[in-house]
């Protein structure tokens, strides 16, 4: 007999939400994750709030809704209230009821503020390391550091004149020479016009630098900083002057970090520069390349490409949607430890 296609609506639902999200479904391993990592960070929680007030939106569903914003790669936190409202394994994975209110798409922009003011994104990283290295999936001896543009949420149009004249014209900048100690971004003026290689078009981007160790590709370390190729250096000694010292570590990057400023910094931080060795005027010799473990390091830091392809395709880093490096800086962050989630869930029973 064939089936009736009348719609009927129902006054109760019997079925709770819990029971709707299959066992075995990858978002209930993500769930216990953020939810450890989330249990560390309460202490923090309850400084950010006044004791007195109208109740807030917990920050714990704010931060599940961004991590989902990032692993579905919705574009925008519109979307993302829109995904909330219909979609009842966001509902479950934020922690509302089916009954429950979804909030409006502007909260992220205060509440966004307030988490970064407290640094949540550098706390949740480590709060989602430290399981890592509690089930030995880190290696605190083996590094590798690179570094990637990320293209500003700013047009070349708004890259004009810090000293605006009446002879500028705005519209037409064909044949003008613009650099960046002329020439700012109106929309983003931390971003800088910058190309990664000759014969590629200059963007107005920011710069990004991730470590990562050896073992399981882990994100340990990450950065933020003005585009030039220095910077990669800087940021590199930088993040690994944060890292636990102990006896015979290694990093390993490619050629553009087999540099004296690079390579000198790491060794007077004990660690052992394992980068890729130029054919010419290389810093590195035999006493270092000859070893069975440059070449492990060698093979071992192309993990730093997934991470960055991950973060860019999946995490939506290909093009920000934020303007301004602190903004930058704590989404590149929280993206990349969004990437470690995404690792650990794979070692939930």
């Amino acid at each position: 007999m064939r089936g009736s296609d009348r719609t009927q609506g129902s006054m109760f639902s019997y079925v709770d939400l819990d029971d709707r999200i299959p066992e075995k479904h990858p978002i209930r391993r993500i769930r216990r994750v953020v939810d450890r990592a989330l249990k560390d960070l309460e202490p923090t929680f309850g400084e950010m709030y006044s004791s007195t007030g109208r109740p807030s939106i917990p920050p714990e569903q704010l931060i599940r809704a961004l991590l989902l914003q990032i692993v579905y790669s919705i574009r925008s936190e519109r979307q993302l209230m829109e995904r909330i409202d219909y979609d009842l394994l966001f509902r479950w994975f934020v922690g509302l009821g089916i009954d429950d209110r979804v909030w409006d798409a502007t909260v992220f922009t205060k509440n966004r503020d307030r988490l970064m003011r407290h640094d949540i994104d550098e706390q949740f990283l480590r709060a989602v390391t430290r399981q890592g290295y509690a089930k030995k999936l880190l290696s605190t001896d083996h590094f590798a550091v690179d570094g990637t543009l990320i293209e500003a949420c700013a047009s070349l149009k708004s890259f004009k004149p810090k000293a605006a004249s009446d002879d500028d014209d705005d519209e037409n900048f064909h044949g003008q020479k613009r650099s960046n100690e002329t020439h700012q971004s109106t929309t983003d003026p931390d971003a800088r016009l910058f190309r990664k290689g000759f014969g590629k078009e200059a963007k107005l981007n920011h710069m990004g630098h991730i470590v990562t160790e050896n073992r399981s590709g882990f994100i340990v370390e990450t950065e933020v900083t003005p585009c030039g190729m220095r910077q990669e250096w800087i940021a590199g000694v930088e993040m690994l002057k944060r890292q636990s010292k102990s006896r015979r570590q290694t990093v390993s990057a490619d050629k553009g970090y087999d540099t004296g400023f690079f390579v000198s910094g790491c060794r007077e931080l004990g660690i052992t520069p394992h980068v890729a060795a130029k054919r010419a005027q290389s810093r590195l010799d035999g006493r270092t390349t000859r070893h069975e473990s440059y070449a492990i390091s060698q093979r071992c830091r192309k993990r730093v490409e997934e991470a960055f392809g991950w973060m860019k395709r999946v995490g939506l880093l290909h093009k920000l949607r934020h303007r301004g490096r602190p903004k930058v800086g704590w989404i590149f962050r929280f993206t990349a430890a969004t990437y470690n989630v995404m690792l650990l869930q794979g070692s939930e029973a």
